[in-house]
């Protein structure tokens, strides 16, 4: 075959293609369970800020240590042992399977629940997880993040700093989830209010919008005594 032709150059493309293409699907398929691993590490690591242990060296053994189980809210507000899969996407659990997850965890002797919880910001989406005490009205801690918020601005959500504004905040007011995040500076009722970033209005109004929806699917459970 002549190597300098049309025909030759074309067949070799498409047979490079081919063999890269396969290559890559080789790679992605074998390094699957890895990544699902490392995804899996990482919610625990985001489940256990959310219960004020940060900068964990084995976060399998630390979640282990303090988390006793992955449940599943009831039609009753119950909970349940989930015996499925542990969830990478816990806002495709509730549109998709209408599983609603609830982690029961142990500090100092103490229950905690820790609640997901997902919205969207002002560039992407934004999610976490609260925690709450026993009484399933007191925040004990938060952990929220987010895909692309703007550094300084909306990104501040991913901070220590605010996420330690909702501690002890209450949760329910009336029966209604009154957990807020306020306009900088506009915070009325500090039992429930936290203040949002300055200069990120939209994504702070995008976490309360994330808390307001989320919790309200657990009212059955928040309310269960």
């Amino acid at each position: 075959m002549n190597t300098n032709s049309n025909s030759y150059t074309i067949i070799y493309a498409s047979v490079m293609v081919v063999i890269v293409a396969f290559l890559l699907a080789f790679v992605s398929s074998s390094l699957k369970d890895i990544q699902n691993k490392n995804q899996e590490l990482d919610t625990k690591k985001q489940i256990l800020a959310a219960l004020n242990i940060r900068e964990v060296k084995d976060a399998e053994a630390e979640y282990n240590k303090y988390v006793k189980g992955d449940m599943l809210m009831t039609v009753d507000g119950s909970l349940a042992e989930n015996t499925g899969e542990f969830s990478l996407s816990y806002e495709k659990e509730v549109k998709e399977n209408n599983r609603l997850h609830v982690f029961v965890a142990e500090i100092n002797g103490e229950t905690k629940y820790v609640i997901p919880v997902y919205g969207v910001g002002l560039w992407g989406a934004v999610w976490g997880y609260v925690a709450l005490n026993a009484d399933k009205d007191t925040v004990y801690g938060v952990y929220f993040s987010h895909a692309s918020e703007t550094p300084g601005l909306g990104a501040e959500i991913a901070t220590v700093a605010f996420q330690n504004e909702f501690s002890e905040k209450k949760v329910l007011k009336d029966g209604q989830i009154a957990l807020a995040v306020e306009k900088n500076g506009k915070v009325t009722d500090p039992a429930y209010q936290v203040d949002g970033i300055s200069g990120g209005t939209i994504t702070s109004k995008g976490v309360d919008d994330m808390l307001k929806a989320c919790l309200s699917q657990y009212d059955k459970f928040l309310t269960n005594n």
